[in-house]
């Protein structure tokens, strides 16, 4: 800024010079002017030059101030621009901190609301866990809702007179007076009733999806025993596959309750009426089976149901005094025997079947059928079903057959083969005889006095269903040529059930099961007895070998002959030995009507979901009359009482 006002003052002081040479004339006109010499032009002349120089210098100062100012300009431009470009920048940042600050305050607010989400969500979690951990417990697999089942057992049984059997009882085995276990009590302490169950469940489009299994270990094992360790094993008690279309229609197969068996609605599974006793074997009239099944059912609307199954057979064998050739060697006390027909065979250890049942497996032609019709009014439940049964057996015409005239004394009896005369028992004209059997039932079950109570009564009649009932009293006996006759059957009972209040059920029930005459009369029978030579010694002469053949032709048999012998029902004989009590003398005793009453309760100690604890009392008294037989009528009167203590999974 210096040469700024050195380069203006210069300016000044050449312009005074310039006008002052200028205005001397306008003086020199009033006064003679001196006269001008090269000398003072000289002088001008330098005192121009001087100003020209100083005037070109002040130039130079000026255009280097204006090249000052105008870097300092581009400066300030560069300046004002830079500032401009960071009032921008400054703005683009304060607008992006007020949108950090807000984005920060959002972000705040979202953790503050996370907080409490995750607060709540572990309340939640915390209230599901406890929810969870005081609920039934379900497993769940690939889209499959798995739930287990069951309870923990601890059971006694007493009884006046024993049955040789653990808490299960055997109703038509109940001893009569000449056996010597009616003269015994006996008492069982087990947890062998304990059952484990699991439920499958899954929808898979219109259908929905259910297995389910259960089991407890009322199994004997060959090693089983009551010595030591206790080890009974598991058994198969329900084991089936089920799909329940949404039009009503369901489709079950597998080991399950009968179709005979009554249920609570409809015809579903799981829902089965079972009496409330602790005897596994439940009660005398009940109706029922556990066994094979293919079962189709059709509800319409919960209000009426339709099914038909196709159930696993089986025959059970009742009487005696059937056809037979029995030959013993008593030299080597071996006895033979040759029957005329067979029903049943003992199971193969190898087919996996039970070798030591000495009931046998029968030779099924066909399965059983049943047909039931279920209606559910707004008032009780009401059953009515039919059974068809086919039963098959192989009869032999000419294996009961022979002659006493080869006898050491010989005779003139003798019983041949009606086809070609034969007096040797043979396969000749071997054939299979099928007879058919079945019956028909109900169950019916009704409310009483609201809620508080119920009453329920069932019942069945028909020929060869004898094993539909819990006594079992059997489907079939033998005519003398070796032909099935089915025995007719029939059972009933009634159930009351109390419910006072949530904690108490009290239960009563009344059962009976009968069975008629089957009898016939003309059986054949070929006793032959082999006695072997005696060598002569040093005071005895040899005896011969001797036959002795006995033939009779007109014996007494079936079931309930009013011929048989009774006689040895009511009169005791001793053991075999230590191991084997006496089964009394010759006793038909075939069952003719069996009875059981019962009294019993159970008591919730705690229900809920974590489980529940419950005990219970039953007592059952029995009659069990037979058929009388030469004037004999056996009669077998017991009473038994069970407690248990269980605990139930939630």
């Amino acid at each position: 800024m210096k040469s700024a006002w050195t380069f203006c003052a210069t300016l000044l002081l050449a312009t005074g010079l310039v006008a002052q040479t200028t205005a001397a004339p306008k003086t020199t006109k009033k006064a003679a002017a001196p006269a001008i010499t090269a000398a003072d032009v000289q002088a001008l002349k330098d005192a121009i030059a001087s100003q020209q120089a100083a005037l070109a210098q002040q130039q130079q100062q000026l255009q280097e101030l204006r090249d000052e100012l105008r870097r300092k300009d581009q400066v300030v431009q560069q300046a004002q621009t830079a500032a401009t470009d960071a009032a921008g920048k400054a703005d683009v940042a304060k607008t992006a901190a007020t949108q950090q600050q807000a984005a920060v305050t959002e972000l705040k607010s979202d953790v503050t609301d996370l907080k409490s989400s995750v607060a709540s969500t572990v309340v939640n979690l915390q209230e599901a866990q406890k929810t969870f951990s005081e609920s039934p417990a379900a497993l769940h697999y690939k889209g499959v809702t798995i739930t287990p089942g069951g309870f923990i057992a601890a059971e006694t049984v007493t009884r006046q007179r024993a049955n040789e059997s653990d808490i299960n009882t055997p109703f038509n085995s109940i001893p009569y007076e000449g056996n010597a276990l009616a003269h015994i009590n006996e008492s069982s302490f087990t947890g062998r009733q304990s059952r484990l169950a699991l439920l499958a469940e899954s929808k898979v489009g219109a259908a929905k999806l259910t297995g389910y299994w259960e089991a407890d270990f009322l199994g004997a094992g060959v090693t089983s025993n009551n010595r030591q360790s206790n080890s009974y094993v598991m058994r198969q008690r329900v084991l089936y596959a089920q799909a329940a279309l949404d039009s009503g229609w369901i489709f079950t197969g597998g080991q399950q309750w009968s179709l005979v068996t009554e249920t609570r609605k409809g015809i579903a599974n799981r829902t089965e009426v079972l009496p409330m006793t602790i005897d596994p074997q439940y009660q005398v009239g009940f109706g029922w089976a556990r066994q094979y099944g293919f079962r189709v059912v059709k509800d319409f609307g919960g209000k009426f149901a339709l099914g038909f199954s196709v159930e696993a057979p089986q025959a059970t064998i009742g009487g005696r005094g059937f056809s037979s050739v029995t030959t013993t060697n008593q030299g080597t006390a071996s006895v033979t025997t040759i029957g005329n027909a067979f029903v049943d065979g003992p199971g193969s250890g190898g087919g996996l079947l039970n070798f030591a049942d000495t009931t046998g497996y029968s030779f099924n032609k066909s399965p059983d059928f049943i047909v039931k019709a279920v209606a559910d009014p707004k008032w009780g439940h009401y059953e009515i079903y039919g059974i068809y049964s086919a039963f098959r057996n192989r009869v032999y015409p000419c294996a009961v057959v022979g002659t006493n005239t080869t006898d050491t004394t010989p005779g003139t009896a003798s019983l041949p083969c009606l086809i070609d005369g034969s007096l040797t028992p043979s396969v000749l004209g071997a054939y299979n005889d099928t007879r058919s059997g079945g019956g028909f039932g109900g169950n019916f079950r009704f409310p009483v006095g609201g809620k508080k109570a119920e009453f329920g009564i069932q019942g069945a009649y028909g020929d060869g269903i004898g094993r539909y009932a819990s006594a079992q009293i059997a489907d079939l006996t033998l005519r003398p040529d070796g032909t099935q006759a089915m025995i007719r059957t029939g059972h009933a009972l009634a159930e009351v059930v109390l419910h006072p209040n949530a904690k108490w059920d009290i239960y009563a029930d009344f059962g009976g099961e009968y069975g008629w005459r089957t009898a016939f009369t003309g059986y054949d029978s070929i006793a032959i007895v082999k006695t072997p030579a005696i060598p002569a010694n040093a005071t005895t002469a040899a005896i011969p070998a001797t036959t002795t053949t006995t033939i009779k032709t007109n014996g007494i048999g079936g079931y309930g002959s009013l011929f048989a012998n009774n006689s040895g029902c009511s009169t005791q004989a001793p053991p075999a030995n230590q191991l084997t009590p006496s089964g009394g003398g010759t006793c038909a005793g075939d069952t003719r009507i069996i009875m059981e009453g019962t009294l019993g309760f159970w008591n919730k100690l705690t229900q809920g979901p974590k489980g529940g604890l419950r005990w219970g009392i039953q007592y059952s008294y029995f009659t069990r009359s037979g058929w009388s037989g030469g004037g004999i009528s056996p009669k077998a009167v017991d009473n038994m009482v069970w407690t248990s203590f269980r605990y139930y999974l939630p």
